[in-house]
């Protein structure tokens, strides 16, 4: 895919982005449900989309539990409409004051909240991502550049052109809605260099793909998902509860970022524990790499490589340590920045591992899944972010924002 052609719909982004911001909430609202009933009505067309796509990865190989996240149903497009209505009845962060006062000179000083502009995301296979995507970043104000992985192309080019024909039915531009063209790695390359005209790149999918755009973008980009998550288990834990977080966090759903990857045990309680939790997680297939206090339970020998994996896996990597410091030293030097959890009932504790784990979230007494905008009651998600500037962990409408200062006077020079 040339540059020219990425070039091309950036610019009508850009054109487009600047009559969407000033839209009000109402106007977006019927966009929004307008794109729902459109994606239901259209079901039939996605999905005979959606089956060249899933026939094309079976014969490439593509592995089931991707085909899983490929395959579109009734049910998920259903899910995907109702989606976009959960976004219209969300708070719009566009024209909210973050704060305002007078001067003693009488200029009146306000921080607004407005769009971002042109937001571009980057993702792999899954195809509801483009409806969700969509919803969020036009709730917020922000036209949105969508490159999707090849592997969905078909899905994604019916799904985008269903959700722009319905927003340009409701007044708004088409171009509030764009899919990149091309397929190869060179149309993502463009849109990552295209200073100017796209103000931010959300990279969602794998370390491979995240790595790919921070090295590669000149444009501004918010790193998300990958988790390298703990969870530790105190001297002063409840056992109970313990076995419970742990089991969820590591089996719930073990494919995604806020899955629990590595198993901190106290010493304390490891005599305990840790036959108790190599049952437990032996129960619901999960594989254990461990330290020597592990593998004497059952678990295979962990390597440095264990303690650095994203597993994505009914896999867990699993050690004693001597307390909560020695916790803590093992987060900072493999933690990828995501998620992290305690488990006590010391409140001393608690409070130190909270003031030390340099995490976008820390959760206490509670399992690491609950790391998502839906649980933290932002509705939709746009994806979880690792870093540190402007947004930090699961993003939702405000985080698809930005400011700015409005000054006004009465005639006032300097």
């Amino acid at each position: 895919m040339s540059e020219p052609e990425v070039h091309a719909v950036a610019v009508r982004a850009r054109d487009a982005a600047a009559e969407l911001g000033p839209a009000s909430r109402a106007h977006k609202d019927a966009a929004l449900h307008a794109m729902a009933d459109a994606v239901l009505d259209a079901t039939d067309a996605v999905l005979a989309a959606n089956a060249e796509d899933v026939a094309a990865g079976r014969n490439d190989g593509t592995s089931e539990a991707l085909l899983d996240r490929l395959t579109l149903t009734p049910q998920r497009i259903a899910a995907m409409a109702d989606g976009l209505r959960d976004i219209a009845a969300l708070p719009d962060p566009v024209g909210e004051v973050v704060r305002g006062y007078n001067r003693p000179n009488g200029l009146e000083i306000r921080q607004v909240r407005v769009p971002i502009g042109v937001v571009a995301i980057v993702y792999e296979a899954r195809p509801n991502v483009t409806v969700d995507a969509a919803g969020l970043t036009l709730k917020s104000g922000n036209a949105v550049l969508l490159r999707g992985s090849a592997s969905a192309y078909r899905s994604n080019t019916a799904l985008v052109d269903v959700l722009a024909g319905a927003a340009e039915k409701t007044g708004l531009p088409r171009d509030v809605v764009q899919l990149v063209p091309g397929t190869d790695r060179a149309s993502v390359g463009e849109l990552l260099r295209a200073r100017g005209l796209v103000d931010l790149v959300i990279p969602r999918g794998g370390a491979g793909l995240i790595s790919y755009v921070v090295e590669n973008a000149t444009v501004p980009v918010i790193e998300t998902g990958v988790g390298n998550v703990h969870v530790y288990v105190d001297a002063a834990a409840d056992l109970d509860m313990a076995e419970r977080i742990v089991v969820n966090a590591k089996t719930s759903r073990p494919s995604v970022c806020n899955a629990a990857e590595t198993l901190l045990v106290h010493r304390a309680v490891a005599d305990e524990f840790v036959p108790r939790i190599v049952r437990a997680l032996a129960a619901s297939g999960v594989t254990l790499h461990g330290d020597a206090a592990f593998t004497a339970a059952g678990a295979t020998p962990a390597t440095d490589d264990d303690w650095a994996a994203e597993y994505l896996s009914l896999d867990l990597a699993a050690r004693v340590v001597e307390g909560v410091d020695d916790a803590i030293a093992h987060i900072r030097r493999w933690s990828s920045g995501h998620t992290e959890a305690i488990v006590t009932r010391d409140l001393d504790t608690a409070r130190r591992f909270v003031a030390r784990v340099d995490s976008a979230a820390v959760m206490v007494n509670a399992s690491t899944r609950f790391a998502d905008g839906g649980e933290f009651g932002f509705g939709a998600e746009i994806g979880i972010s690792t870093q540190k500037m402007h947004a930090r962990g699961p993003m939702g409408l405000t985080e698809l924002t930005t400011t700015k200062w409005i000054v006004t006077g009465d005639g006032q020079t300097r």
